[in-house]
């Protein structure tokens, strides 16, 4: 009998240690591609009610489906960045002939209305002054480290540019793979969570995918809002090159970087120019505009995931300070939160709906009515509930 016991527990040791040594190979193998699944997924995840319903502008054909949202896909992610380095290659004639330039470059002298701002203007007036004083020669001594740098960092991101079209490429065929398999995908997903956690589990993998596309929505809706906001007050502005400069903040608010980038410096060049009263205006639209998203976006996020207003702008606030890995809330996510909320609602009704059972089967014993509402202890027998009535258990 020992023998046996023997031989199982070296078995089941051996099969544990194989299975742990597959589990690792795979991931090794498939670490590579993490970043991009995971990207498919959530682009998957984020539009697909759209590839639905465009499922059903195209006669109910899914093959006709996925390769119409793959080449807008592709039109979306891939022709915008290589279009962004062919410009920079083809100017960069010009930007070395920039640096160039800057051993000959003076600085004029600061203008009227830069000492007029209020708290840094004086400060900025001094800066200014100082760096009007430098010769050319000693300003181009001054940002030639910079410079090397920027090219130096520029020369290092031209390698990036091309792993970061293989890896959407990568991204876009596994998204397209998923849209022909989403609901086996997804039933998979789903047993596996209830598999683990049963109800609950399938719970918060239904809500997981709805904070995501939640979160989708909220950026994508939000980047179009701020940058057509900002493109109609560059337009009325007189600003240049509006159409140029809104584009630019499409991407910067896709980015989550924000349209001051584009404002700030729009807003310094139209007091620059002399239309003192134009860039007033402009530069209160440029802080509506620029702070809108703070409002828009929980708004929009709580539309698409079913999470309180107030947990999903706390959220954003602890994201946007940065809250230190395995700080206090770095372990409380919205999804825990909400099951944790659900619960306790489901906990009510639970509690009301008992209670009420209890009230009318215990209406001619008022002793076993209130047994039936109060909760029981889990002491040992003899001793008396939580009100006072003693346990149906209870010697004698």
């Amino acid at each position: 009998m020992t023998q046996t016991n023997s031989s199982e527990l070296t078995r089941t040791t051996l099969a544990v240690l194989f299975i742990g040594i597959l589990i690792a190979a795979c991931f090794w193998i498939m670490r590579p591609f993490l970043s991009s699944l995971l990207w498919a997924t959530m682009i998957v995840i984020a539009t697909w009610p759209f590839f639905l319903r465009l499922q059903n502008w195209l006669w109910g054909k899914r093959w006709l489906a996925v390769l119409v949202i793959t080449i807008l896909l592709l039109l979306v992610l891939i022709v915008p960045i290589c279009f962004a380095v062919l410009t920079i290659l083809d100017q960069s004639d010009q930007i070395v002939g920039w640096f160039k330039s800057l051993s000959t470059v003076k600085i004029p002298p600061p203008p009227g209305w830069l000492e007029k701002i209020p708290v840094a203007g004086h400060s900025a007036v001094e800066y200014w002054q100082k760096l009007a004083a430098t010769s050319p020669e000693e300003l181009s001594k001054y940002l030639a480290p910079y410079a090397t740098k920027l090219v130096t960092w520029f020369v290092g991101q031209a390698g990036n540019f091309s792993l970061l079209v293989l890896h959407f490429i990568l991204s876009i065929g596994i998204a397209a793979v998923l849209y022909a398999n989403g609901e086996t995908a997804a039933d998979g997903v789903r047993k596996f969570a209830r598999r683990l956690a049963g109800q609950s589990g399938d719970e918060a993998a239904v809500l997981s995918a709805k904070a995501i596309r939640g979160v989708a929505l909220g950026i994508v809706v939000t980047a179009l809002v701020q940058s057509s906001l900002g493109g109609i007050g560059l337009f009325f502005a007189g600003v240049p090159a509006a159409v140029l400069l809104t584009a630019v903040m499409l991407m910067l608010c896709i980015a989550q970087v924000g349209p001051a980038l584009v404002l700030i410096p729009a807003a310094i060049w139209l007091f620059h120019s002399g239309h003192t009263l134009a860039g007033s205006v402009f530069a209160v639209w440029a802080i509506l505009v620029s702070t809108i998203d703070n409002f828009l976006r929980p708004v929009l996020i709580r539309k698409g995931a079913d999470l309180p207003l107030l947990l999903i702008i706390s959220v954003l606030a602890f994201v946007l300070v940065r809250v230190a890995p395995g700080g206090p809330f770095d372990r409380v996510g919205p999804n825990a939160i909400s099951r944790k909320m659900r619960s306790c609602t489901r906990d009510r009704a639970t509690c009301a709906q008992s209670c009420a059972r209890g009230a009318a089967a215990g209406r001619d014993n008022p002793e076993r009515r209130l047994r039936a509402i109060a909760p029981r202890s889990a002491s040992p027998r003899g001793r008396t509930d939580q009100t006072g009535v003693a346990s149906p258990h209870a010697r004698s």
